[in-house]
């Protein structure tokens, strides 16, 4: 089994043909991604990849969700934590930003989850009825 770094998950799913470098990458991330007989995918390197998708590729939330989706149907990849990432996936499609909702989906076995995001992360996990719950720390 080998484990991939998010450049590596980059290069396989976006064409950047304008990038001299990254036309060089992209036939061997396909090669790595396709020809490994086991991939293994740290889950911040899929943190790291929505906020690369996100930030550099400007890559709606659901096409980072259905690229996410393609990776963990891929027979030979585990992704660490692949039921967190799920959860992530189906609650940033719901309207909760990608990095909370795998911070939520990766505490799921806690009581609460404490932020100071009260405007964004607490308010949009309440109208979700999240549990456990988001919730702000009282003064």
């Amino acid at each position: 089994m080998i484990a991939v770094d998010t450049n590596i998950l980059a290069r396989f799913y976006c064409d950047d043909s304008d990038d001299a470098e990254a036309k060089k990458q992209r036939p061997r991330a396909k090669r790595v991604m396709l020809e490994s007989q086991a991939i293994f995918v740290p889950l911040t390197v899929i943190l790291e990849f929505e906020w690369v998708m996100r930030g550099f590729y400007e890559v709606e939330p659901d096409t980072f969700c259905q690229t996410v989706e393609h990776l963990l149907g891929m027979p030979h990849v585990t992704v660490e934590r692949w039921e967190a990432v799920k959860d992530a996936i189906d609650l940033h499609r719901q309207g909760l930003d990608f990095a909370d909702a795998l911070h939520w989906a990766c505490s799921a076995a806690c009581s609460q989850f404490a932020t100071f995001d009260d405007r964004g992360f607490v308010r949009r996990a309440k109208r979700l009825k999240l549990v456990p719950e988001v919730a702000a720390p009282s003064a």
